[in-house]
């Protein structure tokens, strides 16, 4: 078997451990004779496999007992449209602090339902930094304050929890869930699609403070109801079993990891030593402020654009593919999830330094 290090920005790299506990289940979970994916949603054995992975999750991000933890479908761009739909209790506007492509994506859905307020945004549109907090704009009436703590396709990431009053505060947690330690009591809501950090495509985490749901627009499927489906064990229709298997078995691999602190400290080693590369020549460049770059998404560019195809065609034939950088922005872009062992990062810095040794 030959496997390759994965830099994709999701659908990305998982742990190997958990590809191959799927792979010696998949016909046969724990002696039930079936697969995962053929057990009815109502099955008690399903059902184990549910609680048990709400219990590590619960465990690994130290979530306080007045928050309900949900398993839904839809991925982000369902949940720009469920805050809203949840949130506004009865308000009509919201603030977003827009630093990239997915809060501006974020803060158009929601327009359809409120009044969207642009509290921040960096000069020029240029999406390079975050915005100094002194220089947003909040409405203390405001239903909520919303940010993306990591835009993916720009590269740019929050070192900081925002300070926003006693208004809830909402977060796009997708490509940086489960990435360190975070308090959960600070925000009044977190989400995230499993495809990055923490499990297979399909599947959307909502972490929500009880006392924000149960007033939801009155159009809101009821599929987008967070009450509902927390009255319903997030089982309200049948749910996505088999990305929530493998979800459960990636915060497992976590635990095993030595948890989210462990976990923290080896992603920020394995972003230093990318960061490092990159800021010690001339030959790649990345944009973003010094300290506003991301752990999980490191962009660059090279210094002759015309080398780009043939750096990724050595890249690839290297085993590193998944380095091209979205097509709003161009460039490289290398993801390194988690999963993303050391190992893959000391192998693209090493591909890197070769490129541009022979190349520049």
């Amino acid at each position: 078997m030959s496997r390759v290090f994965n830099f994709s920005a999701g659908p990305a790299t998982l742990p190997l451990s958990v590809l191959e506990q799927v792979q010696s289940e998949l016909l046969d979970w724990h002696g039930s004779g079936m697969s995962v994916m053929e057990m009815s949603h109502r099955d008690k054995d399903f059902m184990s496999i549910a609680a048990e992975a709400e219990k590590d999750l619960r465990e690994l991000l130290a979530v306080p007992a007045n928050y309900k933890v949900l398993f839904m479908q839809g991925g982000a761009m369902g949940q720009f449209a469920a805050v809203p739909m949840n949130l506004l209790r009865g308000k009509t506007s919201a603030d977003y602090v827009v630093t990239g492509s997915w809060s501006t994506k974020a803060i158009k859905e929601a327009a359809r339902y409120a009044k969207a307020n642009t509290a921040a945004k960096p000069a020029e549109g240029k999406f390079n930094h975050v915005p100094e907090r002194s220089t947003w704009k909040l409405d203390p009436d405001a239903a909520y304050v919303y940010y993306c703590p990591n835009e993916t396709i720009e590269g740019v990431e929050f070192g900081w929890v925002p300070e926003v009053g006693t208004v809830p505060l909402v977060a796009d947690f997708s490509s940086t869930f489960l990435s360190r330690p975070l308090d959960v009591s600070k925000f009044g809501l977190i989400y995230a699609g499993a495809q990055k950090n923490a499990g297979a495509a399909g599947i959307t985490f909502v972490i929500v403070r009880d006392d924000l749901i149960g007033q939801p627009l009155p159009a809101t499927p009821s599929v987008f109801d967070y009450k509902l489906m927390a009255d319903n064990e997030s089982m309200l229709n049948t749910p996505p079993c088999f990305a929530w298997y493998v979800s459960g078995l990636v915060f497992k691999w976590l635990k095993s990891e030595g948890g989210l602190a462990k976990v923290g400290e080896r992603n920020q080693r394995k972003a230093a030593l990318l960061y490092d590369l990159i800021d010690s020549q001339s030959f790649y460049r990345n944009p973003v402020a010094k300290q506003d770059r991301s752990w999980m998404n490191v962009v660059f560019t090279l210094a002759n654009p015309e080398l780009d195809a043939d750096f990724l065609k050595g890249a690839a034939k290297a085993g590193l593919p998944g380095l091209k950088g979205h097509r709003s922005v161009g460039g490289m872009r290398a993801s390194i999830y988690n999963a993303m062992p050391e190992a893959g990062v000391q192998a693209l810095v090493d591909y890197m330094k070769e490129f541009a040794r022979t190349r520049g």
